[in-house]
């Protein structure tokens, strides 16, 4: 269902529309209606569902912006959710002048709290004990509360705030709308529900099961900064026909694709704003194979039917673990074997954990591709072709020419073999900063490794745990593969396996060392150092 479809006030779906989102959850889906008609609900939903939008659009819509009293309260079991919730309906609220929102919490100075609700608040976000507080101390008075929420109701109960929830709802008055969300339905929640509410509606999102079997799924722990060249490497090593890539914004497909374009891939963006004569000319190209790369947001990938996608990239982690299951279904169809590649950043590994449970899968991690692995395939499929060459084509003419040309210079048929590789390549795969085979000469390393010298040392107040974590942080190699670091005064030497050496000069080229810019070459032998 998308948001449109729900009967939300114009100020809201333009706030909706700038946080780029098109299409409700299916808690949003079903519990916005019914919210909105005015009825009790206890909803059933995960962390990461949307619910938040579900309970704050339809409570920001009944919401009287010219009575400064407190007219909703959304109790919640945690200050870092309090805080959360209350960002995220700032943003709905952004263009409903005269609406405040303030977040209350134990931790938080509450004289300042006191001076904010004295100003006029209709909307408290907060802990049980904390608007408790405030409620002896006179400052949050629930005579005029129009709803209350229980956010993560289970939550809350399992850390014992389930005498000050009832001691606030009783306080409240008894025609309020009263709407509950748990992740879980134990017996207290549903006592909760049938003494306080009122022929409450229970909404449960019934979650679809993952029936593709033949689609291998992985993930890489990427930076943000480091997504758009790990995308890039990730396409020219598998070399896919076909492949989507989904973001969660409108903006980050639009951004995307300006980017890939810019580097000379043939993607198009599919998403919401596009009028349907657009939309037609995207999805032709794809089709017929002339754009190779679709990046899409959820909504506007609806209704794909394409069978040959080889490659479905989670460039952003979906919002909702059900969106997943979409995404990734479309590849592996008609019987062909896909892939499923997401990129993780810090703590949404926990979120990644979550879709492997609902999903009943692995998802396993993988190690980010290094532009030698790029080369090396890149090279491989070229003498695939040659092979191919060889076997089906007739050679003679192109024989003759070569062999004149040995005749009439000085070169062997070695040396334009090798040039043609080297033209085939392309200038960009032979600079010396990305050539697999860069000979770096003796720099007085161990064998099989290359020695790197650094022009920070001991006088910098570097230490050789930040040369290794800067190392592995940039360019996403193990730290374990970093071989020994001598430090000076004012110099460090590091030994690096040879496979990665230009890996690591091409990401240390514009790194820093504890804040400070550094210049990264190879060695000379020890000999000459």
């Amino acid at each position: 269902m998308k948001f449109h479809e729900l009967e939300i006030q114009e100020e809201l779906m333009k706030a909706i529309t700038d946080m780029g989102f098109e299409e409700a959850t299916p808690i949003q889906g079903k519990a916005i209606p019914v919210i909105l008609e005015g009825r009790d609900i206890v909803g059933q939903a995960q962390t990461g569902t949307g619910k938040t939008a579900a309970f704050a659009i339809p409570m920001l819509q009944n919401i009287d912006k010219n009575e400064k009293n407190v007219q909703a309260v959304v109790l919640c079991p945690t200050r870092e959710l309090a805080i959360q919730v209350a960002e995220e309906i700032r943003k709905l609220c952004k263009y409903m002048h005269g609406i405040k929102i303030l977040p209350v919490y134990g931790g938080q100075d509450i004289v300042k709290q006191i001076r904010s609700l004295k100003a006029g608040v209709q909307v408290v976000i907060g802990t049980p004990g904390r608007v408790m507080d405030h409620m002896r101390r006179k400052t949050v008075k629930l005579g005029n509360i129009k709803m209350v929420i229980l956010d993560e109701a289970d939550e809350m109960l399992n850390m014992g705030f389930r005498d000050d929830i009832e001691t606030i709802l009783k306080d409240t008055p008894a025609e309020r709308q009263t709407v509950l969300f748990s992740a879980t339905m134990p017996k207290p929640i549903m006592d909760i529900a049938k003494t306080y509410q009122k022929n409450a509606q229970i909404i449960k999102v019934v979650k679809k099961e993952l029936t593709v079997t033949n689609i291998e799924q992985y993930y890489f722990e990427v930076r943000p900064k480091n997504k758009e060249e790990i995308l890039s490497r990730l396409i020219d090593i598998y070399n896919p026909k076909l492949s989507i890539i989904f973001c969660n914004t409108k903006k980050k497909v639009d951004e995307l694709v300006s980017a890939l374009q810019g580097r000379g891939y043939f993607a198009e963006g599919l998403h919401g704003d596009l009028k349907q004569q657009q939309r037609d000319r995207v999805m032709n190209g794809f089709r017929n194979g002339k754009t190779e790369i679709l990046v899409a947001t959820d909504v506007a990938a609806r209704g794909i039917d394409v069978d040959d996608v080889d490659i479905v990239f989670n460039y952003d982690l979906p919002q909702d673990d059900e969106y997943y299951v979409h995404r990734i279904g479309r590849t592996g169809r008609a019987g062909k074997t896909g892939m499923a590649f997401s990129f993780v950043m810090g703590k949404e590994v926990y979120k990644l954990k979550d879709i492997q449970r609902y999903c009943k899968t692995k998802i396993i991690a993988k190690p980010i591709p290094s532009l030698n692995d790029v080369a090396n395939t890149k090279i491989d499929n070229i003498f695939k072709k040659i092979d191919e060459i060889i076997k089906d084509e007739d050679l003679s003419q192109m024989i003759s020419i070569i062999e004149k040309r040995v005749n009439d210079d000085d070169f062997t048929a070695m040396d334009i073999a090798s040039a043609f590789l080297k033209l085939t390549l392309g200038t960009q795969d032979t600079q010396s900063a990305e050539n697999p085979y860069d000979d770096y000469g003796d720099t007085g390393a161990e064998q099989g490794m290359v020695r790197l010298f650094i022009n920070v040392g001991k006088k910098q107040k570097v230490r050789p745990a930040d040369i290794l974590g800067a190392i592995a942080g940039e360019t996403g190699i193990p730290g374990k593969l970093v071989g020994t670091i001598d430090m000076y005064d004012k110099y460090t030497f590091v030994e690096v396996p040879k496979e990665v050496a230009s890996d690591v000069l091409h990401a240390m080229a514009s790194a820093k060392i504890k804040g400070k810019s550094i210049n990264i070459e190879p060695a000379k032998s020890r000999d000459n150092a």
